[in-house]
């Protein structure tokens, strides 16, 4: 065959799809939506982002920075048009969720060498092929890709934080502020005292809930927690986590008891999401329940946080490092789906499939991506980790096996080792 498959337009598939036909190899990508609904998904757009709009921190002494930096060495197309559908957030990549799929699709569908095929895939093409169906992958594929891997499930659950009209903010309690003033003030607060906090408290972990599914009644991606589970563990692990108010005092020079954040999530500035605040809860009842964080009280939703399905197969016990199949290396996993946790880290699987995919086509040497960089340690980590209690992994330094008091000199010896492993 002279031609790759990929299963799936989100980031993954489309950045594999991308790289391949940059290789000057035919693509033949499959993408169910708009026939088939993917549940959490709001377009057909390649790349939607179901969840924040946040790519995380640009900065390269944080390990989701440096991953950027070395996508942005390999080409990334994700990156790039990140980069240009940005969105102020501080330190962080943050993009127009709508101009951002807008773009991508754009530029997928124009490629003379992509054939996008709009279907849903059932059973698995000849071939080398890319799965990179995602966190969304439809339920007959997923019992196929059960049959290939001999797995019996596949399924962890996450959920999406709403969205904010600004224009409904009230800024006489709420005030712009990044942490420790790092970066510019680009995100909202919105600050509690000690009888706000508690009387939310209350009202949150006693909140009606959606109902869920036998099939989504298992414990969540510690990562991205619904915010009421959190809640129910203890008041502290949400005044130590995503409502913790160090760093961000009042513009009187007060420290707040607890304070929640809000993100720009558009180029217009109008929409905020409420970082951290993924939930269960009905929709009814978030109106009701985030109404009162201080500054909210009359907040326009312009979205309301979902809980949706996401699927992921056992990398350590069934890829190589190169994101092959160990039992068929014609089968190449991509994105979330292989393991990997987070929009970033499924953009540069996307890469590290694609490359590997063409070099098998073409019957070259597959090389092993270098462990100093932020991607090998990924790599390394998902596929050879203890299989027993394997959890998606987030970009991080802890993962790296050469680590360094100075994260930059880390970062410099990174971005060193990409660029030799890439231009191989």
């Amino acid at each position: 065959m002279d031609y790759i498959t990929v299963i799936g337009a989100g980031l993954a598939g489309a950045e594999a799809a991308y790289q391949i036909a940059k290789k000057g190899i035919k693509v033949k990508l499959y993408e169910m939506r708009p026939h088939k609904d993917a549940l959490a998904h709001h377009t057909d757009k390649f790349g939607e982002l179901v969840c924040s709009n946040s790519l995380k921190s640009n900065a390269l002494d944080n390990a989701a920075g440096l991953l950027k930096q070395e996508m942005r060495e390999m080409g990334s197309l994700i990156i790039e048009v990140a980069d240009a559908c940005k969105v102020e957030a501080g330190q962080a990549l943050a993009v127009d969720r709508e101009l951002f799929s807008s773009k991508i699709t754009e530029i997928i569908k124009s490629n003379p060498l992509i054939e996008v095929i709009n279907e849903e895939v059932t059973k698995l093409p000849e071939g080398i092929v890319i799965i990179a169906t995602g966190p969304l992958t439809s339920s007959l594929f997923a019992e196929e890709i059960k049959k290939v891997t001999n797995e019996d499930s596949l399924y962890f659950y996450d959920a999406a934080a709403p969205l904010v009209n600004k224009d409904s903010i009230d800024f006489s309690k709420a005030y712009y502020k990044s942490r420790y003033d790092k970066g510019s003030a680009d995100y909202i607060n919105c600050p509690f005292n000690k009888e706000e906090f508690f009387a939310f408290y209350n009202e949150l972990i006693n909140a009606k809930r959606a109902p869920l599914k036998e099939f989504e009644k298992e414990l969540h991606f510690e990562g991205c927690m619904p915010i009421e589970t959190l809640a129910q563990r203890n008041p502290k692990t949400l005044l130590f986590g995503p409502l913790k108010p160090v760093g961000l005092e009042r513009p009187d020079g007060t420290r707040p008891y607890a304070v929640v954040q809000l993100r720009k999530d558009n180029v217009g500035d109008t929409l905020y999401n409420i970082v951290g605040f993924q939930t269960n809860l009905l929709w009814g009842e978030q109106k009701r329940v985030f109404r009162m964080i201080p500054g909210l009280e009359k907040a326009e939703f312009e979205r309301y946080g979902v809980m949706h399905r996401n699927t992921y197969i056992c990398a350590p016990k069934l890829l190589l490092d190169s994101l092959q199949l160990r039992e068929n290396n014609n089968i190449f996993f991509a994105g979330q789906i292989s393991g990997v946790e987070g929009y970033i880290e499924s953009s540069a699987t996307g890469i590290i499939a694609a490359l590997n995919a063409v070099k098998l086509l073409k019957n070259e040497n597959i090389t092993k991506v270098p462990t100093t960089t932020v991607i090998g340690s990924l790599l390394r980590y998902i596929t050879e980790t203890s299989p027993k209690h394997f959890q998606p992994m987030n970009a991080n330094y802890g993962i790296m096996l050469e680590r360094d008091s100075d994260k930059m000199v880390v970062a410099e010896k990174s971005l060193e080792d990409i660029r030799k492993w890439f231009n191989e």
